[in-house]
């Protein structure tokens, strides 16, 4: 079942945080995920919430999410985004849905 990483990033330094970002594509792709939403407008629709930058990776499970998560190219990606960036990250199943 498809699984999607859902990322709130509040970025202090424009410059820096690219080397993030390249680390952080080359790993998702290499554990088979992909990007849905990078960055882009935003319309609050209701509520209070107003995230300042959205990301949504989708990958083939949970399980994916784990391991991608939990790799040593991502582990790498994070500590080049420490102290430039804060992410509020969450990770939840979607649905089956037959075409």
């Amino acid at each position: 079942m498809p699984a999607y990483v859902i990322v709130n990033t509040r970025v202090s330094d424009p410059v820096k945080i690219q080397h993030y970002r390249d680390l952080a594509q080359q790993s998702v792709h290499k554990h088979g995920g992909r990007y849905v939403v990078r960055g882009g407008p935003l319309l609050v629709l209701e509520g209070e919430y107003h995230p300042e930058r959205l990301v949504v990776l989708e990958f083939d499970s949970l399980e994916h999410i784990r391991q991608w998560y939990a790799s040593e190219d991502y582990l790498q990606a994070k500590a080049a985004r420490e102290g430039i960036a804060q992410f509020d990250m969450i990770a939840v199943e979607g649905l089956a849905v037959p075409l």
